[in-house]
């Protein structure tokens, strides 16, 4: 009954009493995410055919980007980061979450200790939320912000309040994370007409019901229009997504949104709006708001670019992984492309935007709820997440629970999830078309 061993011409045979039970090629693997993508950054420059003008308020939104903020620019008093770049650097300036987490060294001494649970240094950049307020059990999903200004050198004198209480709220499960989302071809995105990202969603409706898929758009509850922008698809524009994201995520009141979130008098000392309309200059762009700067900016970033071949992964490959993508229904919800309206901008006008999805909400299941509503998107229901660059992306999902995208596809699946029966057709394909279809991702 002994077992033995030949290795015989690259092949490991196997034996037990005489009968081969497996015959395996040396160095064969299951299929892995290939990870991300090396060399040149895909993104980050202006999308081509800007007029002159149009590519110098490029250049100055970028730069208003990537200013650093302090307290008398606007920052706090309570803030997670104290850049728009700091989050959106990978792989270029507008990107998603970068490999060294900013949010490790910002905070002023002493504040790190509060959230070391879930922002580490190689983490992904995370806003923290909590599902409901666990004094009256009602719903909150707001971001609480991680840090406060108590501590920093430029603090007001009498400035003292503290972070919030993130130890009871993660005790009790009501902490949920969101990472941020990439601004590449945002301005494309934009320019998708309502009528468009409807007709799309209702389109193969029979492949759609025979796998459980359904979907419905985010829209605006004043007049109705499709919202597209965030991980619940809640914002309506660039520049609203902006405006909230400034005053969010770093404090700065603005012409958008004009109240502080922390209005405590000891430190909230400056007049508002913080950041506004230069009325002073009659240069119109040095009069711009950093609103406006940062919504044009995103407005003219151009999309990433997809590869036919990277390393050691084959034109031949990407192909096949592309038809199996299509084959199994994940271009059902991640539409490979939509068209854009008419535009008043020339490179916006009618343009053809290979975003990967279809900008409506779907539900996740019970594996990827985060309990939180955000418009008409309910407790498990999420945007189809543009998958264009995410050859180049760390961290997956909303809350950058993983960077392999083998389980960020394999989370797809769980209870109520309308992700499921792809996600089964995925796994009953070979290993072979299974690693194809990561390569095709790795290659967007």
């Amino acid at each position: 009954m002994g077992t033995k061993t030949n290795r015989q011409k690259g092949w490991l045979n196997i034996v037990l009493r005489g009968v081969p039970l497996c015959l395996i090629t040396l160095g064969l693997q299951a299929q892995t995410d290939p990870g991300p993508r090396a060399g040149a950054a895909g993104a980050g420059g202006a999308i081509a055919g800007l007029s002159g003008s149009q590519g110098s308020y490029f250049t100055s939104g970028q730069s208003a980007f990537q200013e650093v903020e302090g307290v008398a620019n606007g920052l706090g008093p309570r803030f997670n980061s104290t850049s728009c770049s700091s989050c959106h650097s990978q792989p270029a300036v507008g990107g998603s979450s970068p490999s060294s987490n900013p949010e490790v060294t910002v905070p002023p001494p002493g504040q790190l200790a509060a959230v070391a649970s879930f922002i580490t240094s190689n983490g992904p950049v995370r806003e923290a939320r909590f599902i409901r307020d666990l004094s009256t059990g009602l719903p909150d999903g707001g971001v609480h912000d991680l840090f406060t200004i108590v501590g920093r050198s430029d603090n007001p004198s009498g400035c003292n309040i503290t972070q919030p209480d993130f130890a009871t709220n993660l005790a009790n499960n009501n902490v949920i994370f969101r990472i941020p989302t990439p601004t590449f071809g945002g301005g494309l995105m934009e320019a998708i007409t309502d009528t468009t990202i409807r007709t799309n969603l209702a389109a193969n409706a029979g492949a759609k019901a025979a796998l459980g898929i359904s979907g419905h758009v985010n829209s605006n509850g004043n007049d109705g229009t499709v919202t597209r922008f965030g991980w619940k698809a809640q914002n309506k524009s660039l520049m609203l997504f902006t405006g909230e994201a400034y005053n969010v995520e770093m404090g700065v009141t603005n012409d958008i949104f004009q109240n502080e979130r922390e209005e405590n008098p000891q430190c909230a000392i400056n007049g508002t709006p913080e950041s506004q309309t230069n009325f002073d200059s009659n240069q119109p762009r040095n009069a711009m708001a950093d609103v406006l700067g940062f919504s044009l900016f995103m407005r003219f970033l151009a999309p990433p670019a997809a590869v036919a071949s990277f390393g050691n992964v084959t034109a031949a490959s990407i192909s096949n992984g592309n038809a199996k993508f299509n084959s199994i229904g994940c271009a059902l919800c991640h539409t490979p492309s939509l068209q854009t309206g008419l535009a008043s901008v020339a490179a916006l006008n009618q343009q053809t935007v290979n975003l990967f999805s279809d900008l409506a909400v779907h539900h996740m299941g019970t594996g990827l709820a985060d309990g939180v509503s955000q418009g008409a998107a309910g407790p498990d229901e999420f945007r189809s997440a543009p998958l264009w660059g995410v050859g180049q992306r760390l961290f997956f999902l909303h809350d950058g629970r993983t960077s392999d995208l083998m389980k960020a596809i394999q989370a797809h699946s769980s209870s109520g999830s309308e992700a499921t029966a792809v996600v089964g057709a995925f796994n009953a394909l070979s290993v072979s078309d299974q690693q194809d279809i990561l390569n095709f991702l790795r290659s967007l």
